[in-house]
């Protein structure tokens, strides 16, 4: 130990330095590592003479070239799309997997050039964004982990968090149920007796899906963040796709699979868009960057079957996530998938500029209608099912039913309708206030005829 604090732990080389052992112990490991997962053949791409490790589409890449290539890939979905501005507060939704623990190691690397671009700048016009992570707790309510579990899970997710450097970056670790707070005392309670009632397997973990948007959502907005970034991958998103043309989703699929979504209070964007899961694995694997993956909880139902589904597909061809993923996106977004010139103008290349004006000329016909639960844009169909059911509501029950999309009716919303009252009760009052103010809105534009002006009060 001494002669480890005598060279400040930079290796002095000397017979007993305890930290040039430990540095060498370390590259022996990542020398080891790498020739396991290694490929015959030298590096596809600076015809190294390095291992080369795959990637998709069977080309073999060295560590350095392999590692570039998922930076690339990351910095251009940020850079091209406009998600991180100067004067932005990122939240990172940080759940210890390796999609989620790469999106902060490039964020952090991103965080760290700026600093160092705004310290040597003469001006020092430009902020730095800021960087927060935000890990959602449902695991001490809904998974059989003991609380010693937990708290070393959270505790080593503090401690990855707290390694990176420079900038500070704050941690938010909240429960699933906090989402309750302000109506409900014994939120546990409610989280587990609102999540019994959901009888579909399948609902449940959209359900569940749903509230994590919320709790992000709630931190972002209490904490002053303005965007929320997502660890999705492509390999998640391909899942996503096949998952939700199944349950019926189709209308909304394309909100879901694009870059940018700005439908939220909060803007949220997705990095890792273009990266499969196997090479943000892989990464994580040759860097050696910790994950924490106890607190997993694995979906189930539909998106369970659609998830051994995909892993056998990329058994026989890797490259189809990609073309699941592609063929996606040839279907038409919705406004809100992209940031309108209006605040980016300034930070953007001009080669990108006339890409963001024209959003705000953009003629699409986007309802403003969203799902209570979900929050999918509504269909045609749907939406003529709302204002037909506003005209016959009895109880403000009919009413919530009516704000929910067909595939959250079918799955999540209990079939037996005496028990929508209590079922609407203990769902969050953040969903069902939007309805309410949102029929109050409906009832005045009903009545506007009729109201008097100011200045007909007065005569």
């Amino acid at each position: 130990m001494a002669a480890a604090s005598s060279c400040g732990g930079a290796g002095c080389g000397g017979p007993h330095c305890s930290s040039s052992a430990a540095a060498g112990a370390e590259e022996d490991v990542t020398s080891e590592r790498l020739r396991r997962i290694s490929i015959a053949g030298v590096c596809g791409k600076c015809d190294g003479g390095g291992a080369a490790v795959a990637v998709a589409g069977g080309v073999g890449m060295c560590r350095e070239c392999f590692r570039a290539h998922l930076f690339g890939k990351f910095k251009l979905a940020v850079t091209s799309n406009a998600m991180v501005r100067p004067t932005d507060a990122v939240l990172l939704a940080f759940s210890g997997g390796p999609a989620s623990r790469v999106a902060l190691q490039f964020l952090q690397e991103m965080q760290s050039k700026a600093i160092q671009s705004w310290e040597t700048s003469n001006s020092q016009a430009l902020p730095v964004f800021g960087v927060g992570v935000a890990f959602i707790d449902e695991i001490s309510v809904l998974l059989p982990k003991t609380k010693h579990e937990t708290e070393t899970a959270i505790e080593d997710i503090k401690a990855i968090v707290s390694s990176l450097s420079p900038g500070d970056k704050a941690v938010h670790i909240a429960p699933l149920e906090d989402v309750f707070s302000s109506e409900s005392k014994d939120v546990e309670s409610r989280l587990r007796e609102v999540v019994s009632m959901i009888d579909d397997e399948t609902g449940r973990d959209d359900f569940l899906r749903s509230l994590r948007m919320l709790s992000l959502q709630k931190i972002a907005r209490e904490n002053g963040y303005t965007k929320i970034m997502l660890g999705s991958c492509t390999s998640g998103i391909a899942c996503h796709v096949l998952s939700a043309t199944v349950k019926g989703q189709g209308y909304s699929l394309p909100a879901d699979v694009q870059y940018v979504d700005t439908r939220w209070e909060v803007p949220v964007v997705l990095p890792l868009h273009d990266c499969l899961a196997q090479e943000l694995s892989l990464l994580c694997e040759i860097d050696s960057l910790k994950t924490q993956q106890l607190l997993d909880r694995p979906s189930s139902g539909i998106n369970n079957l659609v998830a051994s589904f995909v892993a056998r597909l990329r058994e026989e061809n890797p490259s189809r996530e990609h073309t699941i993923l592609r063929t996606a996106q040839k279907l038409k977004p919705f406004s809100f998938n992209k940031f309108s010139a209006n605040g980016y103008h300034d930070f953007l290349p001009s080669r990108l500029r006339p890409k963001f004006q024209n959003v705000d000329g953009d003629g699409s016909t986007f309802s403003e209608i969203l799902c209570l639960i979900c929050g999918g844009p509504f269909s045609e169909s749907e939406l003529r099912n709302l204002e037909s059911a506003k005209h016959k509501v009895q109880k403000k029950t009919d009413l919530y039913t009516a704000y929910c999309c067909q595939s959250c009716r079918s799955q999540i919303v209990p079939v037996d309708t005496n028990t929508f009252e209590h079922f609407f009760s203990l769902l969050p009052k953040f969903w069902t206030e939007k309805v309410d103010t949102a029929s109050v809105s409906s009832l005045r534009d009903q009545i506007e005829d009729y109201l008097l002006e100011d200045s007909d009060d007065e005569n």
